[in-house]
């Protein structure tokens, strides 16, 4: 099993951190998109690391709220083991977030703060492959929705990549995902990682 290690919010170095292949290629045909997750724990909060490798980008979407899955996407849907709610993170290489909280696709609400980009230490990147992203998710914004939530245990999550209206659409998951058609909200299909 995945183990989320604690390192010092200052000294993280992502080359020190195992990363996750998301493997899995889902509902169109292998477009050659690749991308990887990275996870890792600080005293305060949890930090995503993501890459992919993606010549064509496409992110028009700068504005909360938007539907960032159309675009070039990075994604971290989790959940403590235990619960029955899922929170979902959304990201586009503008650094556009789109975050959710519930049950399903039907069942969740979409959460926006105004202090987001500052809260989450929202970092992009492009390279010459692809891009990037980097941010944190404080234990204290955890625990508006989770009571009680501490770092340990097991965290049932999945990682996806995608792009609805990219030149080349595609869908990749770390864990597999059991579904005909493109459907990322199923936490029946996530996988687990320890802290």
């Amino acid at each position: 099993m995945v183990r989320i290690k604690l390192v010092a919010e200052k000294s993280i170095d992502w080359h020190e951190i195992p990363a996750l292949e998301l493997e899995n290629v889902l509902w169109t045909p292998d477009a050659g998109i690749r991308a990887k997750a990275q996870i890792c724990r600080t005293e305060d909060a949890l930090r995503v690391h993501m890459t992919a490798a993606e010549k064509e980008i496409r992110a028009e979407y700068s504005l909360p709220l938007s539907p960032v899955h159309e675009d070039s996407c990075l994604e971290f849907f989790f959940m403590p083991a235990g619960e029955s709610r899922y929170m979902n993170f959304e990201m586009n290489p503008n650094g556009c977030l789109h975050v959710g909280f519930g049950q399903s696709r039907q069942q969740r609400a979409v959460i926006f703060r105004r202090d987001g980009e500052e809260l989450f230490r929202i970092r992009t990147g492009r390279r010459a492959d692809g891009w990037e992203i980097d941010y944190r998710i404080p234990y204290d914004f955890l625990r508006i929705f989770y009571p009680g939530f501490e770092p340990t245990g097991v965290l049932r999550c999945n990682f996806y990549k995608c792009g609805d209206k990219t030149v080349h659409p595609h869908f990749l998951s770390w864990h597999p995902v059991r579904s005909e058609t493109p459907d990322f909200h199923r936490p029946e299909d996530f996988g687990e990682i320890m802290f």
